[in-house]
């Protein structure tokens, strides 16, 4: 089993694979980026087939910029209206299931108010990753790669300001094993604090397979808003739980791949991880 050490190693030379590529081209040879990361072309392939399951040939298709446009021509996802009344549902991540619950309207105006939220670091596939979680359930995520620990911490904080934080990563541990996809038969429960909006526009992300992208206007049409596309974008940005919650398949309906709260590199690293594990 590959622990979340190596994970987090996997990612940063996962990355700076990224800025050679998008130096240099998709025709770089697996000599030539191996080499201008001071690695054998052996031990290089043997990191990238670890981290995205595929050859670093194949993996350099799924970086490249016109990723996104591939991925809306082959795999985008329309989105059925929500059935289910309410602000609860199931849903699955690759082969996870996950259950969750949401925060009533009047707990979340109190901004955290009385609520106990616990906190930790931890290794993830795309770098270090700070996540919370309630009794309940994971209620933030954030990656820091791009923004630095210090940012992260304070963006997370700042959503609910009220709220008592304590650090306790062994409390969470489980469910990010979990999340990460290191222990599939632990469930990863979560616990979504938003605007009765915004948790909507969460709910229709989590109906988006992995390996799967949709568009804005068709999350807005999904809720039954379908002139609500600006108000739409910024809740996928306001989207407190990375990854489980994937913000990062929604994109432009020109292909582009849109904002990410934690850097774009990151939103692309996610895309193409999980287009690789998907074809494999």
């Amino acid at each position: 089993m590959t622990n979340q050490t190596d994970q987090g190693y996997h990612f940063h030379v996962m990355r700076r694979a990224i800025d050679l590529i998008d130096a240099g081209g998709t025709d770089m040879t697996l000599d030539q980026l191996s080499g201008a990361m001071n690695m054998s072309p052996a031990h290089f392939q043997r990191l990238f087939s670890a981290w995205a399951g595929v050859s670093p040939k194949r993996y350099q298709q799924y970086l490249t910029l016109g990723h996104a446009k591939a991925l809306l021509a082959d795999r985008f996802t329309t989105l059925e209206a929500a059935d289910s009344a309410g602000l609860s549902g199931t849903g699955r991540l690759h082969d996870l299931f996950l259950r969750w619950e949401a925060m009533s309207p009047g707990e979340f105006a109190r901004k955290g108010d009385g609520l106990t939220i616990y906190w930790g670091w931890f290794d993830s596939p795309f770098g270090p990753s700070l996540v919370m979680g309630t009794e309940r359930g994971i209620c933030g995520i954030g990656f820091a790669a791009e923004t630095g620990e210090e940012a992260a911490m304070e963006d997370l904080v700042g959503r609910w300001p009220k709220a008592e934080f304590i650090e306790d990563p062994m409390m969470l541990r489980p469910w990010v094993l979990a999340a990460y996809g290191a222990d599939a038969a632990q469930p990863a429960p979560l616990y979504m604090i938003g605007a009765p909006f915004q948790i909507k526009v969460w709910e229709a992300l989590m109906q988006i397979p992995s390996g799967h992208v949709t568009t804005y206007s068709e999350i807005a049409e999904a809720i039954g808003r379908p002139r609500a596309v600006r108000a739409v974008g910024t809740a996928v940005g306001r989207n407190p739980i990375s990854l489980l919650i994937p913000c990062h398949r929604a994109l432009r309906k020109s292909g582009g791949l849109g904002g990410y709260h934690w850097g774009l590199p990151v939103k692309r690293s996610i895309l193409a991880w999980e287009s690789a594990r998907a074809e494999a």
